[in-house]
């Protein structure tokens, strides 16, 4: 082999290593800021047929209806804690900041937050459900599958946990 095709294969081979470290770099950092959407009974009984669930100290997104009658708020802070519902469970919300405007009970919300021990989000951001038709698919096919019946039907469960 002549001393420029070894030059230029030395180049490429350096260039693909580099695009290789690099890519890992990125995944690793972007690893960190991933947020994957559960509903309440994903929560307590696993996410799809492997039923992974999710670890304690997890990012995520938590999305279901507020339980009529279990938002408390702190007369003193901006603390506030909830329950969210679905067809198969509930999980309890607490959240400090000013909630979104039409954030009320019976209303669909999406927490984003931290999964804590008994199945206690501790929020960062609550989103509520505005009154636009635009669903994202994943969220509109969840709600379709967990919210076949009346909020009385679940508030027995929440009083239970």
């Amino acid at each position: 082999m002549n001393i420029r095709r070894r030059n230029r294969l030395y180049v490429v081979v350096a260039i693909l290593v580099g695009l290789g470290l690099a890519t890992s770099l990125v995944m690793y950092a972007l690893r960190s800021n991933i947020d994957l959407f559960y509903t309440p009974s994903e929560i307590l009984y696993g996410k799809g047929e492997a039923h992974q669930m999710p670890e304690t100290g997890q990012r995520l997104r938590v999305g279901g209806m507020v339980m009529p009658g279990s938002v408390k708020r702190d007369p003193k802070t901006l603390a506030v804690s909830f329950k969210l519902y679905d067809a198969n469970g509930v999980i309890s919300v607490s959240y400090e900041g000013i909630l979104p405007d039409l954030f009320r009970e019976g209303q669909g919300v999406v927490a984003q937050g931290v999964l804590e021990d008994g199945h206690l989000v501790v929020a960062k951001e609550v989103l509520a459900k505005h009154d636009e038709k635009y669903t994202p698919p994943e969220i509109e096919d969840a709600m379709k599958q967990n919210h076949k019946g009346p909020a009385a039907t679940y508030q027995k469960a929440g009083a239970q946990s």
